[in-house]
Order: C-alpha cells, then structure tokens, then sequence
C-alpha cells in the first residue's frame, strides 16, 4: 500500500463496492470500500484517503451530507461522485460545493480514471 494514493469507496450498494475496488486496484490505488458514510467517518482512513469515490444517494447520511461533514471538520478531500440517478440538479449543486466530478452510473472505466486523475491533481495542488 505504500505508494499507491488510497482512493475510498462509498456506496450502500454492495456490487459497486465489490467490483469497482478491483477496477482501481488495477489503475494502481490503494483501495478501501465502505458501506455508508458513518463507517467511513469512523475509519482510519480519513487522513490517508486521496481520492473519494461517493454515491450520491444512500440511506442515512447521503453523499452530499458526507460532503458537507468533510468540510464541516477541515478534511479537504477530492470528491468524485458516482449516482444512479440521474436528477439534473444534483451535478451542477454538488460541484459547486467542491466534488471534482460526478459520473452517472455506468460510467466508463476511462472516465473514471480522469476524474480520479483530476482528482489526485487536485489533491498535490500539481500536475501529473
């Protein structure tokens, strides 16, 4: 794990957090997967997470509650959002808040990886 930015998955449904793991552990990341945004928050893993990929709709605290907390206690950590629903006024809303991207569920591996890209960048404040 030492080396490879840890990117955090959260999302209440459980195929998404078994496959896509497997996907960005093939890009190279580190990977740690949660089932809701309290597991998360209980983690280790705030400090250490680079890159967090976040379901929009979950039960419990939603994506963008989660968002909001992260900001609220100064973790200042890239958000991609991922969302089956496709409500045009979520993307514009939770980018303007600070997430990197939101992809609409299925996305394609490529696009992903930009966001993720884009994210890391975000992150070290530099290019690639």
């Amino acid at each position: 794990m030492i080396g490879r930015p840890l990117v955090s998955v959260v999302d209440d449904d459980e195929s998404v957090r078994e496959s896509l793991p497997d996907l960005l552990r093939e890009f190279g990341f580190a990977v740690q997967a949660f089932s809701s945004a309290a597991e998360f928050l209980a983690s280790d893993s705030i400090g250490q997470t680079k890159c967090l990929i976040l379901d929009i709709a979950m039960p419990g605290m939603s994506g963008p509650d989660l968002q909001q907390e992260l900001k609220l206690r100064g973790q200042a950590i890239p958000i991609v959002f991922i969302t089956a629903h496709g409500d045009e006024t979520v993307r514009p809303r939770v980018l303007a808040a600070g997430a990197v991207e939101c992809l609409l569920k299925p996305f394609s591996d490529a696009a992903l990886r930009k966001a993720i890209d884009d994210a890391l960048q975000t992150d070290e404040g530099v290019g690639p």
